[in-house]
């Protein structure tokens, strides 16, 4: 065979045979992790049987006829999305139910056999398309309904898997990002990852994968590492592998997060994907209750240090049980983005320059919890999981952080450290602050002028924009009435303006 024949028989090999180079992470942004890296905000929606039964995780049992959505109308949630400037859209596809939201020829557990019989992934996938989002999906691999799941040898549930996989990456246009969850159930080894990443980029090698706890303490083992301690490059863990980014529903991420992490040696370049509930009831699925937003200050801060340093974001929007986004959620996200001027064509807005990130910090007491003491530096640590807290006697505690007297600031934002009551769900929770009034002072001339002062309970996040800027070389922040022992998460102190 001379050159010439031989060249396009292996073009014609590629053709027939769907071959493509698959890219797995690297020391640097694959092409999947560049693309999501541009994405970088994106609408979860959780839809499904859950929805019409009050619960977050059904057990594989629930009648098919529950699903019976009144006025399903998908076209309203990602219109939704598009006018609250989000640039994807990432769709429950199947939960730990085993609930298909397309009608699968491997299952009769999906909307082909229910009452409502519209193709819903279709009809989301179709709808971006029409209003330029991309399109992402997640899978459970915990599946409670499928027989196969419950076989011996895992390889039957895994080929399940790689023919519904393949259904969704042949028949929906271009998939963005694979979110699989419910990885605990087995061992890591018994998923075949490997393979469904294999399929993946098959059919789409820009499309990101990642499985839900992706980084672990050891190799090998199950001691989770939380996000807020990824701080350092190479000393963490692939507990699946390969992926393209690292998920910990619903933890959030260091300020100081790193990306390199181990597999068998080798280091590999990973960002980080957060989620969270708009509801601030923490609930993934709808309830047939009204659950109260998010208050925008708190989602505003959330955004902003969620999107930074190359991580992304995924706020969950879920349709109720008539099949649409209730119309004051719609609203909540759709203010959010005009109060972050977001655009698709547009860089994602940053908070500004933090001044206050580990400078030192005194407290006039701090008590002991039961694994470590809640130090008063744990405030300005760049942790939203860690926390100050006073003594149980110092009711009116105050804290006063060093700050460099040549940086200026305009605004302050604080997360309290609340209560935590959980709902009948065992998922849902009510969050209760204990501060109720408070003051913010700083130094000047060797005494104490007070910038600001609050007369209400903080809420979930508190964030004061001054009308000026400031300069001080100490800022004190003054508890003043409070219902429970003071605790405060962190104090960002920031300056919004940009050098001139």
């Amino acid at each position: 065979m001379n050159k010439r024949l031989w060249i396009m028989a292996l073009f014609a090999l590629i053709a027939t045979k769907g071959f493509t180079q698959i890219q797995e992470p690297g020391t640097k942004p694959n092409a999947a992790q560049a693309a999501m890296i541009k994405r970088g905000y994106g609408m979860f929606m959780h839809f499904g049987l859950n929805t019409f039964t009050d619960d977050e995780w059904s057990d594989g049992t629930t009648p098919v006829e529950k699903y019976n959505p009144t006025h399903l109308d998908p076209d309203q949630w990602v219109r939704t999305a598009r006018d609250a400037g989000f640039r994807y859209v990432l769709l429950i596809t199947k939960h730990h139910d085993g609930f298909c939201l397309w009608d699968s020829k491997y299952t009769t557990y999906d909307v082909g056999s229910a009452p409502v019989k519209t193709d819903v992934v279709k009809a989301v996938s179709e709808a971006c398309k029409k209003y330029g989002l991309q399109f992402a999906i997640y899978y459970s691999l915990w599946d409670r309904h499928e027989p196969s799941y419950k076989e011996k040898d895992p390889q039957q549930y895994i080929n399940y898997m790689l023919n519904q996989l393949t259904e969704l990456f042949t028949n929906y246009g271009t998939i963005c990002e694979l979110w699989l969850d419910g990885g605990w159930d087995r061992k890591p080894g018994d998923w075949g990852v490997d393979q469904v990443y294999k399929l993946v980029k098959k059919y789409n090698p820009a499309c990101a994968v990642s499985v839900n706890h992706t980084i672990v303490n050891e190799e090998g083992q199950r001691h989770f590492t939380v996000p807020s301690n990824m701080t350092e490059d190479n000393k963490y863990f692939f507990q699946y592998f390969p992926s393209d980014f690292r998920l910990w529903d619903p933890k959030l991420i260091t300020k100081f997060d790193k990306k390199q992490y181990l597999h068998q040696g080798k280091s590999y370049y990973m960002p980080f994907e957060h989620t969270i509930c708009l509801s601030k009831r923490w609930n993934w699925f709808q309830k047939s209750v009204q659950q109260p937003v998010r208050d925008q200050d708190e989602l505003e801060e959330l955004f902003y240090w969620c999107t930074d340093n190359d991580n992304s974001l995924v706020v969950n929007v879920p349709p109720d049980a008539s099949g649409r986004i209730r119309e004051y959620e719609a609203n909540a996200v759709i203010e959010l983005g005009k109060r972050l001027g977001l655009a698709l064509k547009k860089p994602l807005p940053k908070n500004g320059r933090f001044i206050s990130f580990n400078q030192p910090v005194t407290a006039s007491s701090s008590g002991k919890g039961e694994k470590r003491p809640f130090e008063a530096g744990a405030i300005n640590d760049g942790k939203l999981d860690s926390r100050w807290e006073a003594a149980a006697t110092d009711s009116t505690a105050s804290l006063v952080m060093n700050l460099d007297p040549s940086e200026t600031f305009n605004k302050i934002s604080i997360f309290e450290y609340q209560d935590f009551r959980d709902l009948p769900d065992g998922f849902s929770n009510i969050r209760v602050p204990r501060i109720q009034e408070y003051a913010v002072d700083i130094e000047v001339n060797g005494g104490w002028e007070t910038i600001f002062l609050g007369d209400q309970p903080m809420g979930d996040c508190k964030v004061i924009r001054l009308p000026r800027s400031y300069a001080t070389g100490k800022l004190r922040f003054r508890v003043i009435r409070t219902n429970g022992t003071p605790s405060i998460n962190e104090i960002c102190v920031i300056n919004t303006l940009k050098k001139k």
